[in-house]
C-alpha cells in the first residue's frame, strides 16, 4: 500500500474552501460573470420571483410571471428541480447544476456548495456552509450541522453533527464530529 493514502488530506485538497463564513451569506457566489452561468441564472430566478412575490401588486405578479418563466427555461437547461418557494440563504454554489433536486420543504443555510445529481428527499436542513459532493442521496426529514461535509454518492438517512464529514452507503461520519 501506498504511503500517501494514510496520510491525512487538508480541507482545501478535498475540495472544501476554507474561510467560508457558515452565518453571513456571500452574494458574491451567486454572480451571474459570463452568460452561460446556468446555476447563477437559476438561483437569480428564484430569488427575483420571490422578490416579485413578495412585492404584491399588478406589477409583482406581473413580474412573478417573467421570473417563473425564467426559472422553467434554466429549470430545462439545468435539468435541476428548484421549487421557486424553496428557503435558500445567500451564497449557493451550484457547481455543475445538472439534475440537482431539492424538495420544497427544505431550508439550505448560507454559502453551500451543492455538487450535480444531487437530491434532497424530504425536509431537510442544510447548516451554513455545507458542501454536497456528486450524486448524494439526502433522505430526510434531518439536519445537516454547520462546515459539514457530505461525500459523493453517499446517502445521508440521519442527521449530521456540525463539522463532520460524511460518505457512504449508509452514510457514516469518517472525520470531524463523530467519528470514532
Amino acid at each position: 500500500m501506498d504511503k500517501t493514502s494514510s496520510r491525512d488530506w487538508t480541507p482545501e485538497e478535498l475540495g472544501h474552501e476554507t474561510g467560508v463564513s457558515a452565518t453571513e451569506p456571500d452574494w458574491s457566489r451567486e454572480a451571474v460573470r459570463r452568460f452561460w452561468d446556468p446555476g447563477q441564472k437559476l438561483l437569480r430566478s428564484i430569488r427575483r420571483y420571490q422578490a416579485a412575490r413578495a412585492r404584491g401588486g399588478a406589477l409583482g405578479k406581473l413580474a412573478a410571471k417573467r421570473w417563473a418563466l425564467s426559472h422553467l427555461i434554466w429549470s430545462t437547461v439545468t435539468q435541476c428541480e428548484i421549487h421557486l418557494t424553496t428557503d435558500i440563504a445567500g451564497g449557493l454554489r451550484l457547481t455543475h447544476p445538472t439534475g440537482i433536486v431539492i424538495h420544497p420543504a427544505s431550508r439550505i443555510g448560507p454559502n453551500c456548495m451543492i455538487f450535480h445529481q444531487v437530491t434532497l428527499a424530504g425536509p431537510v436542513t442544510l447548516g451554513g456552509h455545507v458542501d454536497i459532493g456528486a450524486g448524494a442521496k439526502i433522505i430526510g426529514p434531518l439536519t445537516i450541522g454547520d462546515n459539514a461535509r457530505v461525500g459523493a454518492n453517499a446517502v445521508v438517512t440521519r442527521d449530521v453533527p456540525e463539522g463532520a464529514t460524511v460518505a457512504g452507503i449508509p452514510a457514516r461520519v469518517i472525520s470531524g464530529d463523530g467519528a470514532g
